[in-house]
């Protein structure tokens, strides 16, 4: 039984909600009184989940739930879809338009970041049908 859950809707038309969601968990995290360590992976991955839902997909939904023994963090939009997961997992790549990398995004870091921060991180993607990304923290 999930201990805590809540679901988001990602918005790709403001910028001044980008980041929201993973900032407002982030709160949660520390009521709760989960360990600093956790909450530093979490909010990464979790905020480059984030990012990459407004940049590339055109906004979706987000979800977390905190069980017993992990965190689990989905994120799913409708937007182009990954062409080629393995090519888009090396840092630096990025299909980031140059007004999103103007405004600081779109380095190629955050799939790699995602992974690099998450005790299971899962990736669904077709081309023309959008992205499911599933990160798990283990507690």
């Amino acid at each position: 039984m999930a201990l805590f859950k809540k679901e988001f809707i990602i918005d790709s038309n403001d910028p001044m909600s980008y980041g929201q969601a993973s900032s407002s968990f982030k709160k949660t995290l520390k009521q709760l009184g989960v360990a600093p360590a956790i909450i530093k992976r979490t909010s990464i991955a979790m905020y480059e989940a984030e990012i990459n839902t407004i940049i590339h997909g055109g906004g979706g939904t987000g979800s977390v739930v905190i069980e017993n023994d992990h965190i689990e963090i989905i994120f799913e939009d409708h937007g182009p879809g990954i062409a080629d997961i393995d090519l888009a997992m090396q840092e630096g790549y990025s299909t980031a338009s140059t007004e999103i990398r103007e405004m600081g995004f779109g380095a190629g870091l955050g799939l790699p970041n995602i992974q690099k921060n998450s005790s299971n991180f899962k990736i669904e993607s077709k081309p023309g049908e959008g992205t499911k990304v599933t990160i798990r923290i283990d507690l």
